[in-house]
């Protein structure tokens, strides 16, 4: 799999943006990618060092419209700490 297939967008959200003090950023990742994938990935495309990374399975919503019913499709969430020394994502700063 191709590194830039990997992460599908940033995800930003008041939660999301507030993580960021703590060196903690959240993208929406591949339902198939793994953390050691994740994590390559974000280090190539942003230059930076990873030190952890946790993941998630969101289940999507239920969603109805009069008596029918359905569901968004789940997706898969990464939050990326980085390491004290590394220096923050260039991206997210200018939001």
């Amino acid at each position: 799999m191709n590194k830039f297939d990997v992460i599908k967008r940033p995800l930003v959200t008041e939660q999301s943006m507030d993580m960021m003090a703590e060196n903690k950023y959240t993208f929406e990742v591949v339902k198939t990618a793994t953390k050691p994938e994740i994590r390559e990935a974000v280090e190539e495309i942003f230059g930076v060092k990873v030190e952890k990374v946790y993941t998630m399975n969101m289940r999507g919503k239920l969603k109805r419209q009069g008596v029918h019913q359905g569901r968004r499709p789940s997706w898969k969430k990464a939050i990326v700490k980085l390491t004290d020394d590394s220096e923050p994502i260039e991206f997210f700063d200018s939001i």
